[in-house]
């Protein structure tokens, strides 16, 4: 048998515990990188009634946070940011504003008046969604 330095046991031991060092850092950063989880897609209606009661209805599908982000993104809804939250003043290319025309863009959820803005509102499944313009 031969005989093994004592450095070059010596070498071998500083080089896995150097290995073994490194391996543990890599774990340790890997655990600590923020998850990037991307939201389910979700598919719902849109309905919009324009000033002269004509009504158009549209399938959106997205993996977006709000409703606002979803309709921003189809190019649907533009407005201003408000006190209030994003007030809509266009919806499907009509504007309306009651400041000028005495008009505005309705929000429902499900028929019902909402009680949260398209800023606030997570998409949901199946949902019905409406924009009717108002007086």
């Amino acid at each position: 048998m031969k005989n093994i330095s004592f450095s070059k046991i010596l070498s071998l031991l500083v080089m896995l515990a150097l290995l073994a060092a490194m391996a543990l850092t890599f774990t340790a950063c890997a655990e600590n990188e923020p998850e990037t989880t991307e939201l389910p897609e979700v598919s719902f209606t849109v309905e919009v009634t324009k000033a002269d009661g004509t009504t158009k209805s549209f399938e959106v599908k997205t993996n977006k946070e709000s409703l606002g982000d979803a309709l921003l993104d189809e190019e649907m809804i533009s407005g201003e940011d408000g006190p209030y939250g994003w007030y809509i003043t266009t919806v499907d290319g009509e504007y309306h504003k009651y400041e000028e025309d005495g008009k505005y863009w309705a929000f429902y959820i499900d028929g019902e008046y909402a009680v949260t803005g398209v800023s606030q509102t997570e998409p949901t499944e199946g949902a019905l969604y409406s924009f009717r313009a108002e007086s």
